[in-house]
């Protein structure tokens, strides 16, 4: 279905309304949300996650405590964020540091609004530019292959560690299961008062008792001292879920 152009905002809108595809709507979504992301974002936390929130994670699996870890990315955008996730968990299981638990044993589930930004994350092929930005060499060279037009293609064990669905951050979130970890990074600051206390409620009830949340490093959450406690972790904060 082709839209022609409009001639003022109330034309724009009446056809927006008017469009029963919804493809228009997934148009207008993609050039209206924020896309800025990229790998390992903010070194601080993600050396605790590496040195102590993943290794203590797979420890309880190890210990039979837990059948299965699960990790939820909300608003992944292009999918760096899970990813660098399940990269660190391939490193980890390298060198031996998840106690023999295999990543496998890891479940990642990723959701953003933007069905442009989920199609690039489910390819896991990305620019030069976008493996420039926050990607060491290291990484690019054990976990990468390169492919035709100067991008990078993720290799499949690391691709299959994560899954991606289309949710919004407005939706009940409880279907999608509960969580040890939750990452809600740089995303919260959009939005009014209400709603990121809102927010922070809906995702309390889908982190177990002593999982964690993680948010931006602009970010921190003064609401909610019933369901949260501040935990420094290697000169991060992280929120944990109270019993």
């Amino acid at each position: 279905m082709l839209f022609r152009s409009s001639q003022s905002i109330h034309e724009f809108i009446a056809t927006a309304k008017a469009d029963t595809t919804g493809r228009l709507r997934d148009k207008i979504i993609d050039a209206m949300t924020t896309h800025e992301t990229y790998w390992f974002r903010d070194a601080t936390p993600w050396a605790a996650v590496e040195e102590e929130v993943l290794p203590a994670l797979a420890a309880k699996a190890a210990s039979g405590a837990k059948a299965r870890i699960r990790i939820l990315c909300a608003a992944c955008s292009t999918g760096q964020e899970p990813y660098s996730i399940a990269l660190l968990l391939h490193k980890l299981a390298g060198s031996n540091r998840l106690r023999g638990v295999p990543p496998s044993a890891f479940e990642i589930l990723a959701f953003d609004v933007s069905p442009g930004s989920l199609f690039l994350a489910a390819a896991g092929r990305y620019s030069q530019l976008e493996i420039n930005r926050g990607l060491p060499p290291f990484w690019r060279d054990h976990y990468f292959d390169q492919t035709p037009g100067n991008t990078w293609s993720l290799r499949e064990p690391v691709r299959r560690l994560v899954s991606f669905k289309r949710r919004n951050l407005q939706d009940d979130l409880t279907p999608l299961g509960m969580f040890d970890f939750v990452l809600c990074r740089n995303v919260a600051i959009y939005f009014r008062e209400d709603f990121k206390n809102d927010l922070f409620t809906r995702i309390a009830r889908i982190i177990f008792p002593g999982g964690h949340l993680l948010l931006g490093g602009t970010e921190t959450l003064f609401t909610h001292k019933d369901l949260f406690e501040l935990e420094r972790i290697r000169n991060a904060i992280f929120f944990k879920r109270l019993p």
